[in-house]
């Protein structure tokens, strides 16, 4: 809203000499990683799996604000104007016929799903403006008698209004297609957001406003004002201090609570942060949404000279605003010489840094499922989370999950390189969480040395070497031996050099006592919320695999059911049919497909249908490590469950109460047929293993420890 930026806090910044050496050092340690689990990759996956696996991301597209189709005809303009508008935008006028002209034709192009109507309100304009107005198809319009400024106008349409949200929108704006849809889905995904704002951009591309920040002396700053729009910082959802009144969504119920906006600010300025600080004071939360993009034309309508016309109540209402709010302010808001970037995040509990192989894909893996749900955690506990993958990647709409999750998520070309990032920006973090020791391994050194105030959290994930020689005995392969045994000693020295580490099961933190037994240790397992309430024992049959095939211990366990187990099972149960899903199957498992009783489907985004349709989930794991999230998803959807005790290691089951185990093929098809004829057995096991996970496997089983962990470190 004011034209001065305020003042950016120092940062310290390492030579360019350091950051050069650094980034060497660092390049070497990543190629060694990168050669070893390139050559492990060829032993398990061959050539062609492992190319697969280095396929890279496309970029994401950049933003580019199109310029708006041209208008049509007043008489040929269309809005739509449904009995039942969920949204009803209001747009107030005064003059300029062609901004609002360009502004409806936005709105009517917009191809947003949510109904919406339409309602300008002509603020006593000169003769003509009504006229062409009343020419717009399903267009509501409200004609002031005498000119009643912006607030004026807006409290006017919004007594016309009959949608659930109210959007003001200025008329010297058009929208980007999705913007409304986006703008909603802010209060479904967050119920306690009392007002949402849209990113602001100017007709050159860049940005103008990611949310508003109050500082303590009532200077209010647009977010991000002249930076890119693309930019990391400025592309997740998070709570602000206030939107701009030029394109803000709250609901009709609350705004009408609130006694709409406050004509002490008459005609215009300082409504919007006044609206803001008052839709918090009533304990909600007002929300920035940057997947809704609008294009304003600032100042096209009321100016740029902040003295005179318009422009000059914006320094008259600042002390009107200071007036009111002075003793919040003193005590809530930070000066501006803390900088747009502190005072952005004012209020957060810890800053954590999150690293991890690739973004989270939960429909691929489930190890994703785990991770997005330790995010999220994170940020419910009042943390500022920033995230990045090994890679740097921009994984489309993975990435934009995490955004839309308020998660600060960076990648390329905004990363750059590590060590730079890190000279910048780890000094602010309090916590650093590495997933997998081939990410953790040639970054620690550089955490230590640009974030020497954060605690460094090794996430195992699940213990690597531990699968890999297991892998090995299976096979009898003495060099993966030999290869296991070297990822042991780079997991325990990690873990010797870390402050804290996290593993996914009891049984490996009891392993862990004896092999380091001076490591704090604690267990952070996989994270399902219970699903209640499917279909019964006589709606359901057949059996279900899930898993991802980029995993070796999965390719191993269907070529094991199929071969050995489904035969036995169809010698007796001939109509039992066997789905496999999971991404990038093998050929020869590709290959089953319509034989003997196989559907494989590949992958899947949408699991539930089949999680509701089948009888059984089966997890014939001859070989892994930590906790298996097919199991625990099973699980958590009332679906019984029959697996080896691989497949169930430090799951806290009980045989025969909240899973089936075995672990030969005679012994597993005798399971499996005996669960899936017997109702009163299923019932056992549906019910105990929507119990265990209750017990062991929700978020709230995980929440004291990361409560315990961000209790321990220093306030900010």
């Amino acid at each position: 809203m004011d034209a001065s930026p305020p003042k950016p806090a120092a940062r310290a910044t390492a030579s360019p000499l350091r950051l050069w050496l650094e980034a060497l050092a660092w390049r070497r340690r990543r190629l060694l990683s990168l050669c070893r689990r390139g050559w492990a990759s060829l032993r398990v996956r061959g050539l062609r799996g492992t190319l697969a696996r280095l396929r890279p991301s496309p970029p994401p597209q950049p933003f580019v604000a199109a310029a708006p189709r041209a208008p049509a005809a007043p008489g040929e303009l269309r809005l739509p104007c449904p009995d039942a508008p969920r949204a009803s935008i209001i747009v107030p006028v005064h003059g300029q016929p062609a901004l609002t002209l360009a502004c409806l034709q936005s709105l009517a192009d917009s191809g947003d799903q949510a109904g919406f109507e339409v309602i300008v309100v002509d603020d006593a304009s000169p003769a003509g403006t009504t006229e062409f107005l009343a020419t717009i198809d399903g267009l509501r319009l409200r004609r002031n008698e005498s000119n009643l400024g912006f607030i004026g106008s807006i409290n006017a349409g919004a007594a016309m209004a009959r949608g659930e949200y109210l959007v003001l929108l200025n008329n010297d704006t058009t929208v980007v297609p999705g913007w409304l849809d986006a703008l909603l889905a802010t209060f479904d995904a967050y119920p306690d957001t009392g007002a949402a704002g849209s990113k602001l951009v100017y007709p050159d591309g860049r940005l103008q406003e990611a949310g508003g920040i109050i500082f303590r002396d009532g200077l209010c700053w647009n977010h991000g004002r002249f930076e890119h729009p693309d930019d990391p910082r400025f592309n997740f959802v998070r709570e602000v201090d206030y939107c701009s009144g030029a394109a803000l969504a709250i609901p009709r119920a609350l705004f009408a609570r609130l006694g709409g906006l406050d004509a002490h600010f008459a005609p215009a300025y300082y409504e919007d942060a006044d609206l803001g600080m008052r839709v918090r004071r009533e304990g909600l939360r007002v929300r920035y949404q940057p997947a809704s993009v609008v294009v304003h034309h600032e100042g096209a309508s009321a100016g740029t000279d902040p003295t005179a016309g318009m422009k000059a109540h914006q320094a008259i209402n600042r002390g009107r605003f200071v007036g009111r709010w002075r003793e919040v302010l003193e005590q809530a808001h930070l000066p501006p010489t803390a900088g747009a970037d502190a005072a952005s995040e004012r209020g957060r509990r810890h800053r954590v840094l999150v690293l991890d192989a690739c973004t989270p894909m939960p429909d691929r893996d489930s190890g994703s499922v785990r991770m997005l749900a330790l995010l999220r955690l994170l940020r419910e506990e009042g943390c500022h989370v920033a995230f990045f993958n090994e890679s740097g990647s921009h994984d489309g709409d993975y990435t934009r999950a995490l955004q839309q999750l308020g998660v600060e998520t960076w990648h390329q070309p905004w990363l750059g390189g590590l060590p730079r990032w890190l000279a910048r920006h780890g000094a602010g973090f309090d916590l650093v969480v590495a997933a997998r020791h081939t990410v953790l391994g040639p970054v620690l050194e550089l955490l230590r040395l640009h974030a020497p105030r954060a605690a460094l959290v090794f996430d195992t994930v699940d213990l690597h070497f531990l699968r890999e020689q297991r892998a090995a005995e299976l096979a009898g392969d003495r060099a993966g031996l030999r290869a296991a045994e070297r990822t042991r000693r780079i997991e325990l020295d990690l873990i010797a050099r870390s402050d804290r580490t996290w593993v996914v099961s009891e049984a490996e933190r009891q392993l862990l006592a004896t092999l380091a037994p001076g490591a704090r240790v604690g267990v952070v397992s996989n994270i399902h919320e219970p699903v209640a309430g499917g279909p019964g024992f006589e709606a359901r049959s057949g059996l279900l695999f899930v898993g991802g095939f980029r995993h070796p211990p999965n390719v191993d366990a269907v070529r094991w059911l199929a071969a050995e187990i489904l035969p036995r099972v169809r010698a007796r149960e001939p109509g039992i049919t066997l789905h496999v899903v999971g991404a990038e199957a093998p050929a020869d498992i590709a290959a089953l497909d319509g034989h003997d009783g196989i559907r494989v489907h590949g992958h899947v985004p949408d699991l539930a249908p089949l999680l509701r349709q089948c009888r059984l989930s089966v997890a014939p794991l001859r070989y892994g490590a930590g906790v298996k999230g097919k199991v625990n998803q099973a699980l958590a959807h009332g679906l019984p469950v029959v697996a080896t005790h691989c497949a169930v290691e430090g799951m806290h089951l009980r045989e025969g109460e909240e899973a089936l185990v075995a672990d030969d093929a005679a012994a597993f098809a005798d399971a499996v047929l005996r669960a899936h004829a017997d109702a009163a057995l299923w019932q056992r096991l549906s019910e105990g293993g929507l119990a265990n996970t209750r017990r062991h496997f929700s978020p709230e089983a995980v929440r004291p420890v990361l409560r315990a962990l961000l209790d321990g470190l220093p306030a900010r």
